[in-house]
């Protein structure tokens, strides 16, 4: 009955504020999940970076993703990833199981086990041309976060400040 007190306290509140979703906390439905539509972690960082003054300047960056001959450049991310992928402990995923998992074959291996040189930096020698996100990827399948950590936050910080700097040299202001 529309004369009832409780419906009369109803029907005077705004319908905008029983519907509204502000101050409210959604949860993320199933479909929500960024994978499902096809955006990677490096797409979406990419679109959050647009807005800072150096990437709208900067065709290279934008137009551009990371490719791991890019990280090959940059001696400290190195020194990071040999320290982390390195290990010979039999509970972590090393460089072994990446180089495994793009095609290494057991000799390949075993060969660059016996090199002088890091074996994670061989293996990334010898996957230059392939990007960044790849790699982010075989983190994700192997469940290496800190190494996904580590690689995001070049991704975000590092690598667009060397286009940037690389860009400048190509297009002057």
């Amino acid at each position: 009955c529309p004369t009832d007190p409780v419906t009369l306290q109803v029907s005077s509140v705004a319908i905008k504020t029983l519907t509204s979703d502000f101050g409210r906390i959604m949860q993320p439905e199933e479909n929500d999940n960024p994978r499902s539509a096809g955006e990677s972690d490096l797409m979406r960082m990419k679109t959050y970076n647009v807005t800072s003054c150096e990437n709208f300047k900067c065709p290279i960056t934008l137009l551009s993703t990371p490719s791991i001959s890019d990280l090959l450049n940059d001696e400290d991310m190195l020194y990071l990833l040999r320290i982390k992928l390195d290990t010979c402990h039999s509970t972590v995923k090393n460089w072994r199981n990446f180089a495994s998992k793009w095609g290494m074959t057991y000799d390949e291996l075993c060969f660059l086990e016996q090199k002088q040189q890091s074996p994670t930096l061989e293996f990334l020698l010898r996957n230059r041309n392939r990007t960044v996100e790849e790699l982010i990827e075989l983190c994700k399948l192997y469940n290496r976060v800190d190494v996904q950590k580590v690689l995001l936050k070049w991704v975000e910080e590092d690598w667009p400040k060397r286009k940037h700097a690389s860009c400048k040299k190509h297009f002057p202001l």
